[in-house]
């Protein structure tokens, strides 16, 4: 059997599971073509922004394990994970990946409700009587 190489993507409260090895371009995402699963463009776009940085685009297929979160945690831990998974195979695709910020992890997240608010930071309209 071929070797592959593997990549874990975060984003939000999403993680993937990313191999990739060489190939025709085929990706596919929880055992759905990428354009099923995930059906908005730019979507798509962000996912395979990694392998067309690279000049990968095309020569490598990818199947990906995603888990949790909704769309867009999803997208961007694909991605993270695709990245990674990149850089596995081939180290001196770093730079280019780092430049493109697709090493990065998004650390953005939901902010806790605190007590007393309404929201994380939404509080009760102020009445003075």
């Amino acid at each position: 059997m071929a070797t592959y190489y593997e990549g874990i993507g975060r984003r939000k409260s999403s993680h993937a599971r990313v191999r990739i090895i060489s190939g025709s371009g085929k990706i596919v995402v929880n055992e759905k073509l990428l354009q099923e699963y995930f059906p908005r463009i730019g979507d798509s776009e962000a996912i395979v922004a990694p392998m067309r940085v690279t000049g990968m685009e095309g020569k490598l297929d990818v199947t990906v394990k995603v888990q949790g979160g909704g769309v867009t945690g999803q997208t961007g831990a694909v991605r993270h994970g695709l990245a990674r998974a990149l850089v596995a195979m081939d180290p001196e695709l770093r730079t280019a990946l780092r430049e493109g910020g697709h090493l990065t992890r998004d650390a953005r997240a939901k902010e806790r409700k605190k007590p007393g608010l309404k929201r994380a930071r939404k509080a009760p309209t102020y009445t003075k009587r």
